[in-house]
């Protein structure tokens, strides 16, 4: 897995700041005592909730026990015999349980056998049309994944993958990676192709820029926003890599989620920098950062790499 990330990302450089119209590189917020105590709990809790989710949680990436792409079909079925596209081999799913067809951006999702049923919400459906979404059957959830490319992922809440886990490494919280600052917007709203994990070309808006300080250098990370059902009209996205990426921290690089504030400026803390799904289990497709958003520089900051590949 490693080395295949290693070829995909190969040769990724730092984009020049020159030919673009950029803020003033912002400098890490300064907080006073009361308040840096107040940010460094709540990322502290949100790293205890995080490790309580994927220590036990039936959607946890250690829940994955399967995964099919629709490929070029637009109908997949479930159920406990073997002639399904998804077979789930449990008494609680009947031979032929689910049939799941694309329309456009949504899911079709139909009982096939006697009263066979779908929990959608706190609600048993036997015919639902859904966004990418969360179903249960049985005491199976199952993931209606899109990204232009669907899937359908399998998460069993006994995973023999539990057996596996191992906590979460992070860097100590350290305040002078966070930044409170300006999105420079593109000029020139573009689409984009992200690369992924497994290979399919993932499509986005490059959105803009953050312009930041590390030391006395000023630095450039792209934002942009993945072009997919289920994906929020303002949510924005910074995936990058740094000089920790293959040895401190996960090969592929880390995401991190930017978070408007009131103020209109964006929060860009470092400390919140996390490892996709797929530094977790195999069964995930993950954009790879693209060449513009590799950093030379050590961000000693956020999520280690926990080596559970």
């Amino acid at each position: 897995m490693h080395r295949l990330l290693r070829r995909l990302i190969a040769g990724l450089t730092l984009v020049s700041l020159t030919g673009l119209d950029a803020a003033t590189p912002a400098r890490p917020v300064k907080l006073d005592q009361a308040a840096a105590d107040a940010v460094i709990r709540e990322i502290q809790k949100d790293r205890a909730d995080t490790e309580n989710w994927l220590r036990s949680e039936p959607t946890s990436y250690l829940a994955t026990i399967d995964r099919k792409d629709f490929g070029g079909r637009t109908t997949l079925t479930i159920g406990r015999a073997g002639d399904n596209d998804v077979r789930i081999d449990d008494p609680e799913i009947a031979a032929h349980h689910l049939r799941v067809t694309v329309t456009g951006d949504r899911f079709r999702v139909q009982g096939i056998d006697g009263d066979a049923r779908v929990k959608v919400g706190d609600r048993e459906r036997r015919d639902a049309t859904l966004g990418p979404s969360y179903l249960q059957i049985g005491r199976f959830t199952l993931r209606l994944s899109h990204q232009r490319f669907p899937a359908i992922i399998v998460f069993d809440p006994k995973s023999p993958r539990f057996k596996e886990y191992k906590g979460l490494k992070y860097f100590d919280v350290d305040l002078s990676w966070r930044y409170e600052l300006p999105l420079t917007p593109n000029p020139r709203p573009e689409t984009i192709v992200i690369l992924s994990t497994i290979g399919h070309p993932r499509r986005a808006q490059r959105v803009g820029w953050f312009d930041f300080m590390i030391g006395e250098t000023a630095y450039r990370l792209e934002a942009m926003r993945l072009l997919e059902p289920g994906v929020g009209e303002n949510a924005l996205s910074v995936i990058f890599r740094d000089a920790t990426s293959g040895t401190e921290t996960y090969p592929l690089g880390r995401y991190l989620d930017p978070e408007k504030l009131p103020t209109g400026l964006y929060l860009l803390d470092f400390n919140a920098a996390y490892n996709p799904a797929c530094a977790f289990s195999v069964h995930y497709n993950c954009p790879i950062p693209p060449k513009e958003n590799t950093l030379p520089v050590a961000i000693r900051a956020g999520e280690i790499d926990a080596h559970y590949h």
